[in-house]
């Protein structure tokens, strides 16, 4: 049986679509944009600053299901261009700490918004 996960600290859906769903002990959230929820506005500054508000999002849906980023076995990272890996991976691994997630990262031609990054996880629920 599938269960939503919904918090108001992150920014609340644009589609039909949840912000998680837990299947078993597996976490699956959807992709997280560089969104503040408070003001439901894209947080202002480049890649670094977009990376680390799509990683606070994702932390604040983990929280809501009782788990953090430590609980997160996968992740995929969309840039808008492939440029910004390195700016992106330097504030990503303030997030993580070892052992890392594994972690695909992919350059798309455009992102929901116009964001520069979108980062989505898979995670272990305890």
């Amino acid at each position: 049986m599938k269960k939503a996960i919904s918090t108001q600290a992150a920014p609340a859906a644009i589609g039909p679509y949840s912000q998680a769903i837990q299947v078993g002990n597996l976490i699956f959230t959807s992709g997280q944009i560089p969104i503040d929820p408070a003001t439901s506005v894209f947080i202002e500054g480049g890649i670094k600053e977009q990376t680390r508000q799509c990683l606070t999002n994702l932390s604040a849906i983990l929280k809501e299901a009782g788990q953090t980023l430590d609980s997160v076995v996968k992740t995929t990272v969309y840039l808008s261009d492939m440029q910004d890996f390195s700016e992106m991976n330097s504030v990503y691994a303030e997030f993580f700490s070892e052992p890392y997630p594994a972690r695909s990262a992919v350059a798309v031609k455009t992102l929901p918004k116009g964001a520069m990054v979108e980062i989505e996880a898979v995670a272990k629920a305890e």
